[in-house]
């Protein structure tokens, strides 16, 4: 049996959002804060890849969006991605379909970091931080 971890956390599932593929949790909340795992662009009905990097970068923030939701958030409590690209001549993409999903102000802080490989086959992964 695992051991519990502090009380002061408490796991959040989304079952509009892909299983986790690991033995990790979709996000956790811990003081203020929502820490999302990183999701890739698997469509949660269908278990399969999105088309494309514009499709699976879409299919990733509504999946993260879905963890979220599951907490009582949305994409404008975000307030820092980390953006995982198996190939950085898609950064432009990204930046496109990442610009028309966080229409907030201010814009969550981001890094984005060029990876050999993603779960999967998948072309980006992306991860959030969000206040409560």
């Amino acid at each position: 049996m695992p051991l519990a971890r502090s009380k002061d956390m408490e796991q959040v599932n989304s079952e509009n959002a892909p299983k986790a593929v690991g033995p990790y949790s979709q996000g956790i909340k811990a003081g203020n804060f929502l820490f999302c795992s990183g999701q890739i662009g698997i469509d949660p009905a269908t278990g399969e890849l999105a088309n494309g990097i514009h499709g699976q970068t879409a299919q990733a923030i509504s999946n993260l969006d879905s963890v979220l939701k599951a907490a009582g958030l949305g994409l404008a409590k975000v307030v820092r991605t980390d953006v995982f690209l198996t190939d950085m001549s898609h950064f432009a993409e990204v930046n496109e379909v990442y610009a028309e999903k966080f229409i907030y102000n201010p814009k969550p802080t981001r890094q984005t970091v060029a990876v050999r490989a993603l779960p999967k086959g998948a072309l980006v992964e992306i991860s959030a931080i969000a206040k409560l």
